[in-house]
């Protein structure tokens, strides 16, 4: 089935510093409504808790005017600052079978802020459906929203 599977990714530059950033999404995704009201419209704790690996949240999201929502299990790499979202259910499985969206942040190299990287691995349930760029997008919107927040804090 080659074809159906990939992944994409995007680098955004972003002013908040990098640690706060991935404490945010860590720990403390219960601020994403207020942080990025056109894009989340709810978060909960489904299992576990707000920063516990294995936890289990429910998301309420909007992309390209839908409203969606998404179940994933939460997974964080303190090393590498990297969140990951293991997808269990939800309106995307309508046209994809598996869903990995993951969010990564690091300090510039030089200068002040942070880049995040994000980026989903994917499979298909045809050859027809395009590749989720409009949920990378939205991911991108996500992380300049939280970064927004976090400097106005």
């Amino acid at each position: 089935m080659a074809g159906l599977t990939g992944k994409v990714e995007k680098e955004v530059e972003i002013d908040a510093p990098a640690e706060k950033f991935y404490k945010l999404w860590k720990s403390e995704c219960f601020h994403l409504p207020t942080a990025s009201p056109s894009n989340i419209q709810g978060v909960e704790v489904h299992e576990g808790d707000w920063e516990t690996g294995g936890s289990i949240k429910i998301w309420k999201y909007t992309v390209e005017g839908r409203a969606e929502t998404f179940k994933e299990k939460f997974e964080a790499d303190d090393e590498h600052m990297t969140v990951t979202l293991h997808g269990i259910e939800g309106d995307i499985y309508k046209t994809f079978k598996f869903w990995k969206p993951v969010f990564k942040v690091a300090p510039k190299q030089r200068g002040s802020g942070s880049v995040a990287t994000v980026s989903i691995e994917y499979e298909k349930r045809n050859k027809d459906v395009p590749d989720p760029v409009a949920y990378l997008d939205f991911m991108a919107s996500m992380s300049r929203d939280v970064a927004s927040h976090i400097m106005k804090a």
